[in-house]
């Protein structure tokens, strides 16, 4: 047997060429922090948006053929204002300037309350709701709103007017929203209260004068189940055992 070049011994193979192999080794190249991709506006740490509109930042990075209607008609503008996505019941204080009086007893209360209800105190039975009581232009609701601003603090407010509906157990159910709402906003790490306003009026019995619907039976019963399960708030049709933040309401 003879190969191309080579001489072949019998029952001996062809001793083939030794070449000597260098390994080299490449280190990985790693990105430095200057360096910036097509989409680097969105990786974490740069992307300021507080919301999911991502729709308006892929103008003019596909092709006009998939953006639909060209002006405010094409698939690249959102549907939805950063508006939208703020809560209704977030109240805010900054209209109100400072230099206010502040009744020392009455913010003393609120704060304790307040403070009590975000400790872990064992063997004590903290309250869940602190009911004010005063006549009508004693400066119940400003007090409160003085003493949230000192705390640095924006409630989730609802009204007398929202405990009563034309549909048997929204009120209810209204409730339990704002209250989870205002959990979530302790669950991301800031103060909140639930703050119902001129509740005698929406839930309470003036005499004669007012009719006992099943909306007002129910606020109560929402109410009082609450402050038995103030962890574990649901809504209506929700029966699995969620742990939530606890919500002091005032």
């Amino acid at each position: 047997m003879q190969l191309a070049g080579h001489r072949s011994i019998a029952g001996q193979r062809p001793c083939a060429a030794r070449t000597a192999v260098k390994q080299v080794r490449v280190a990985p190249v790693q990105a430095g922090k200057s360096h910036k991709g097509r989409w680097s506006g969105m990786d974490a740490g740069n992307d300021t948006s507080d919301d999911q509109q991502d729709i308006a930042r892929g103008r003019g990075m596909v092709d006009e053929l998939f953006q639909g209607w060209g002006g405010t008609g094409g698939t690249q503008n959102a549907i939805m204002s950063s508006t939208d996505y703020l809560s209704q019941a977030a109240k805010t204080f900054n209209n109100i300037e400072d230099g206010f009086y502040i009744s020392p007893a009455f913010l003393d209360k609120i704060t304790i309350h307040i403070a009590k209800n975000f400790m872990d105190l064992p063997k004590i039975k903290v309250p869940l709701i602190l009911g004010i009581w005063g006549g009508k232009g004693q400066g119940k609701t400003f007090q409160c709103a003085l003493a949230f601003k000192k705390l640095g603090i924006s409630p989730i407010v609802m009204s007398a007017g929202e405990l009563e509906s034309g549909n048997a157990g929204e009120p209810a159910k209204l409730i339990r929203q704002r209250y989870r709402e205002a959990s979530d906003q302790i669950k991301k790490g800031k103060m909140c209260s639930l703050f119902i306003n001129d509740l005698d009026a929406g839930a309470g019995r003036m005499g004669e004068a007012t009719q006992y619907t099943v909306n007002n039976q129910m606020v109560n019963a929402t109410l009082m189940n609450i402050a038995d399960n103030p962890t574990n708030v649901q809504l209506p049709g929700v029966y699995k055992n969620e742990e939530i933040p606890r919500v002091p309401v005032i």
